[in-house]
């Protein structure tokens, strides 16, 4: 037997207790221990509470420790190792503060609470051990129980305990790839949804579903309560089906009406989408899945472009058919003259058919070439200032026998003033005609048209009105697009290759106006209205013998250009050069300044982004400057606001033009300040 530190002789493994037989590992070191030497004393001298303790923990698989007497002495099982790491074995025999002192401060309230009789139980309670000499996080679930010695009286601690690092970690984890999850589930662009049960109750829903939607107070309502006016559009019925019969639906292009906003009228969307049955562990389907795109913009591109394509191929065969009329009569006049059997007057009356039917071909290439020339920007206009009544009466001669013919009732509603414009004459009586000859072609027998001009300050107005035909509203918002014409009679009586609007809108908008056409309904009649910017309404006309002045024949301007983009300046300077005025170019506001000194121009054109100044400052230099009084300033820049316009009134400009320079209306400005030095 072996002595123990007071002298005292320890018990051998052989005489141990029966309470310590068994126990694995730690039986075998608690037998082996040294006890003399401790507070407890030698094992067979133990209480019997403590060993009933220790018994239960050496033979169970439950990791436990028990903390025992005035010193807490530290006593635990084979299955508590593994918490204890390295700490094992030194641990057993320790004392219990002395052990886990690194936690003691969370553990000594938790001890002090069992001592004094209070049972006590945590979940998942965090710990920063160090059982392997380092730091690490850990997370027990335990209990902590009062142990009575042989008298009742509670002399040590009890504790079962299992760690939870592992499990924590993993929620945590998966915690953390749900909230990825989430995130990517919100910001998918396409819509996601999850409704579940036979009623199809939306369980979950991302942003752009409920974009799509309209709402939000989706979730925990059934299909058919969330989306009453998508009864009957076929959805509903469809996830029926796929919750009945487990197999998923793919839709590619869906029409979908919805009310996007509360009492909003319902909206066409198109979406491609599947529903995708979700089953669960026994197969049984419990849920749809729903994913897909809103394809409404994609949808529309595709409509629009075979709808293109069919007005191409309709213009083509049109053009053939319109080709191959004039043909018909010439091939056969030819072959009649090559026969040299005709008398003079079948000769001159199929070289007449050629001549007539040789002009109409003509007047369709022309008009063909006409709209290739305008959409390429090819067209060159030659502009003067111009009577708009006297363009309507240029029009109305070459259209008036077809209205006679087709007796028409022709109405004129003139301004009763001139009205001027800056424009190229023929291409306004082109304009003009077209519309003319439209009203007279597509209205009955005996109708009415009315043609009225009226002026305001800034603004003419030509307006043509009849009582024919009138327009379809579907054909309404396209009747200005090239390959777009309404239906025609079977027998193609109108003639003509339906590009004559197209053609009208292009040359209006290079001077600078607007088209716009109207019809209530087929039968209706239709409107057309013309709006081209007025030329000084204001200003008086210099007196000529024809009641007009063409800018190009009065007093040619000195005209100074200032933009430190070179290209754009010369470019600008040999157009008004062209238009007889004498125009020199600088680069920045330094040049501009002793060059106006010097030249005293008429008018200025200023870039308001110069290198050394802005045109701003420039502005206010040139206006200091006595000699200079006279001076029209014309603001030529990208920036086109209200508040920029603001800031080049105040700086001193006359004018504010946006780039790239309306050359219309740079043009009507120099007429304007001819005349005033006239």
């Amino acid at each position: 037997m072996n002595e123990s530190h007071s002298g005292s002789p320890a018990e051998s493994a052989e005489t141990a207790p029966v309470f310590l037989s068994g126990g694995g590992e730690m039986g075998a070191l608690m037998r082996a221990h040294d006890w003399a030497a401790s507070s407890l004393g030698v094992p067979s001298g133990w209480p019997q509470a403590l060993r009933t303790v220790v018994s239960l923990m050496l033979n169970s698989k439950f990791p436990m420790f028990c903390a025992w007497g005035t010193d807490q002495t530290f006593l635990y099982n084979d299955p508590y190792i593994d918490v204890l790491g390295g700490k094992h074995p030194a641990a057993l025999g320790g004392k219990f503060h002395e052990v886990w002192s690194e936690i003691w401060a969370d553990l000594q309230p938790l001890s002090d609470r069992a001592l004094g009789g209070e049972a006590t139980y945590w979940e998942k309670l965090p710990l920063l051990m160090v059982r392997n000499g380092y730091e690490e996080q850990t997370w027990f679930t335990f209990s902590y129980s009062p142990v009575r010695d042989d008298q009742g009286v509670i002399a040590g601690v009890y504790c079962a305990c299992v760690e939870v690092t592992g499990q924590v970690l993993a929620e945590r984890y998966r915690d953390e790839e749900n909230k990825r999850l989430v995130t990517l589930f919100e910001q998918a662009p396409g819509i996601i949804a999850v409704v579940r049960g036979p009623e199809h109750v939306f369980e979950i829903t991302n942003k752009s579903y409920i974009e799509l939607i309209g709402r939000s107070d989706l979730v925990g309502k059934t299909a058919r309560e969330a989306l009453p006016e998508v009864e009957g559009q076929g959805f509903f019925e469809l996830l029926d089906n796929v919750y009945q019969s487990g197999t998923p639906f793919v839709g590619h292009a869906v029409p979908l009406d919805v009310a996007r906003e509360p009492g909003a009228p319902l909206e066409r969307r198109y979406l491609d989408f599947v529903y995708q049955p979700i089953r669960d562990p026994a197969g049984d389907v419990v849920g749809i899945f729903v994913e897909g795109s809103d394809v409404t913009v994609r949808k529309q591109v595709e409509d629009e472009l075979r709808a293109a394509n069919r007005q191409k191929d309709q213009f083509l065969a049109m053009l053939a058919h319109e080709l191959r009329n004039p043909l018909a009569p010439i091939t056969t006049a030819a072959q009649l003259l090559k026969m040299g059997t005709l008398d003079a007057k079948a000769v001159r009356n199929a070289s007449e058919i050629i001549a007539r039917q040789a002009e109409h071909m003509t007047d369709l290439v022309n008009d063909l070439l006409d709209v290739s020339r305008v959409t390429r920007g090819l067209v060159t206009l030659e502009k003067e200032e111009l009577d708009v009544n006297a363009i309507v009466a240029s029009a109305l001669e070459q259209v008036r026998p077809l209205i006679e013919t087709r007796r028409h009732a022709l109405t004129m509603q003139l301004s009763g003033e001139p009205v001027h414009v800056l424009g190229d004459r023929t291409r306004l009586v082109q304009v003009l005609s077209n519309i003319l000859n439209n009203a007279a072609k597509y209205t009955p027998n005996g109708g009415q048209i009315t043609l009225r001009v009226t002026a305001s300050d800034d603004r003419v107005v030509v307006t043509v009105s009849d009582n024919g035909v009138g327009i379809e509203p579907d054909v309404l918002p396209y009747i200005f697009e090239l390959f777009t014409q309404a239906e025609r009679t079977p027998d193609r009586s109108q003639g003509g290759l339906g590009i004559g609007l197209a053609l009208v809108k292009s040359l209006v908008a290079l001077h600078g106006g607007s088209v716009d056409a109207r019809s209530e309904a087929p039968g209706k009649g239709s409107e057309f209205e013309i709006c081209l910017p007025r030329l000084d309404a204001e200003a008086p006309l210099p007196a000529t013998g024809g009641g007009e002045v063409s800018a190009a024949r009065a007093q040619p301007l000195r005209v100074i250009v200032v933009d430190d983009n070179q290209d754009a300046a010369q470019m600008l300077a040999t157009l008004l050069a062209v238009q007889g005025h004498a125009v020199s170019v600088e680069y920045d506001g330094r040049g501009a300044l002793l060059r106006a000194r010097i030249e005293r121009p008429h008018v200025m054109l200023l870039d308001i982004g110069l290198p050394d100044t802005d045109g701003y400052a420039l502005a206010r230099q040139l206006r200091a400057i006595p000699e200079l009084r006279g001076l029209t300033l014309i603001a030529l820049t990208g920036y086109g606001q209200e508040a920029d316009r603001r800031l080049a009134e105040e700086a001193g400009f006359d004018h504010h033009l946006v780039k790239p320079a309306d050359l219309a209306q740079v043009s009507a400005i120099l007429a304007s300040v001819q005349r005033s030095t006239a």
